[in-house]
Parts: C-alpha cells; sequence; structure tokens
C-alpha cells in the first residue's frame, strides 16, 4: 500500500505495518530527528496515568506508548490491527495485554476505561469518525480522550518547510533506511491529507466530547487534542450529538 488515498483498506494497513514491525520505532526516530520522544513524553504528562486506571492504547503498535503509562501503575491495554506489531509489543513488553482489533469495532463493553489514548494512528484509519464513536462508547463518563497526530502548521513560513521536508527529505531518509519505503511513501501523503487541528476538534466535539482543546507541538507539526466523556450522556445531549453529525455530513 503506497497512496493515501486507497480507502486505508484495514488488511493493507496491517500488512504495510507488518512489515516495518521490527524497525519501526528506530525509523520513526530517524525521521522525526528525534521528536518522537518528546512528543510522546508530552502525550505521557497530558494523560496523567494513575494506578489502577484502565487506559486503552488505540494503535499501540510495540508499545511504545503504553509502556510508560504502565510503568506508572495503569492497568493499560494496548490494541492494534497488525498482527506482526503486536507480536513484537509483546516481546518488548510482556506485561502488557496486546490485544488485536480495529478502532471502529472495538472489542470491550460500555464504559470499560477511564481513558482512551491514540498517538499517529488515527489517520490510518478508514472511518475515523467511527472511531471517535467507539472511544466515546466505551469510556466511562467522565473518561478522558487524548489523541496525539501529526497536523497542519498554522504558520505559512513552518507550513512550506514542513511540505518541503515531506516532499523532499523524509523520502530519501526511507529509502535509505527502511526496506518498505513505500510505507513511508504512504505516511507522507497520509500526513497531507489529514484535516488541520479546528477539523479534528470538531469531529471530537461531535463525536459527544466536552473540554475539547488541542496543543500545538513543534509549531503545529503535531498537535495533542484532548476531551472528556460528560459524566451524563442525557437524552438532550445523545439529540445534539445525532444533529451535529447530519449538519457535518460524513
Amino acid at each position: 500500500m503506497n497512496r493515501a488515498d486507497m480507502q486505508k483498506d484495514p488488511e493493507e494497513v496491517a500488512g504495510m505495518f507488518d512489515a516495518t514491525a521490527k524497525r519501526y520505532d528506530l525509523l520513526n526516530s530517524l525521521l522525526s530527528g528525534g521528536n518522537d520522544k518528546l512528543w510522546r513524553i508530552h502525550m505521557q504528562r497530558a494523560v496523567k496515568p494513575k494506578p489502577g486506571e484502565r487506559i486503552l492504547d488505540v494503535a499501540a503498535g510495540t508499545g511504545a506508548s503504553a509502556a510508560p503509562m504502565a510503568k506508572a501503575g495503569a492497568l493499560v491495554t494496548a490494541l492494534d490491527i497488525s498482527p506482526g506489531m503486536l507480536e513484537e509489543g509483546r516481546r518488548r513488553h510482556p506485561d502488557i495485554e496486546f490485544v488485536h482489533g480495529s478502532a471502529e469495532e472495538l472489542p470491550f463493553e460500555e464504559g470499560s476505561f477511564d481513558a482512551v489514548t491514540i498517538s499517529f494512528g488515527l489517520r490510518n484509519v478508514q472511518h475515523p469518525r467511527a472511531a471517535l464513536d467507539e472511544f466515546f462508547r466505551v469510556l466511562k463518563p467522565g473518561g478522558r480522550l487524548l489523541i496525539c497526530e501529526f497536523s497542519q502548521p498554522p504558520v505559512g513560513v513552518v507550513r512550506r518547510g514542513y511540505e518541503l521536508y515531506l516532499q523532499t527529505v523524509l523520502p530519501g531518509l526511507a529509502r535509505a533506511a527502511s526496506s518498505n519505503p513505500d510505507a513511508y511513501r504512504y505516511l507522507v501523503e497520509s500526513i497531507r491529507s489529514w484535516p488541520d487541528q479546528q477539523t479534528l476538534s470538531q469531529w471530537i466535539r461531535t463525536a459527544g466530547f466536552t473540554r475539547v482543546a488541542h496543543r500545538n507541538l513543534t509549531m503545529g507539526v503535531v498537535a495533542l487534542h484532548r476531551g472528556r466523556k460528560p459524566t451524563e450522556t442525557t437524552g438532550a445531549m445523545r439529540i445534539a450529538r445525532h444533529a451535529a453529525a447530519e449538519e457535518q455530513g460524513d
């Protein structure tokens, strides 16, 4: 799979990540200039995992984001669609529960988790708004959602420089360092086609979340989004959700 416009077929996405599983984290550090570690630190601080909390880490990959939360004492479930990623994650972090599944059809009961997190995975989901609905469903009332994802730098000069990096530097590094450079061509195109911060924030609100906010990291190359599931989902709130969804369209 090497085109972001191939409807992000789940089997093809899984196969793409299967092929890069063993070197995935190393290549991410290389291609991000080491910033991936800083982004994950910001994510960890925003989640504020507490001992005994149940946290679902979606698109968990090899467990790079799940591991710090587990170390803090949270009961982390790491979910991914790629069997190769799950196998590598279990090898690296045998103390974490890894589960095969789709973000659009989470295999968990309603109100199961205190927090849901997803780092650099939402744009790979075929129907991201369906995934947001699922995140809302499996959260407990008052539960929190944290999304760390590539975004659109708001400053023109930064945006142009970033676009140049995506077009020239990143593909060259991928060809030199990866056995599957097509996967990183897909990475570039998926980033370029992903909506801006305001659009994702609106999607999160439409899914029913309140206290929605975002924080730009690395001048907006990445954005950290958050939201809360209301403590009581009243009938009026459900009606408002459906009305907002109809207004926004698919």
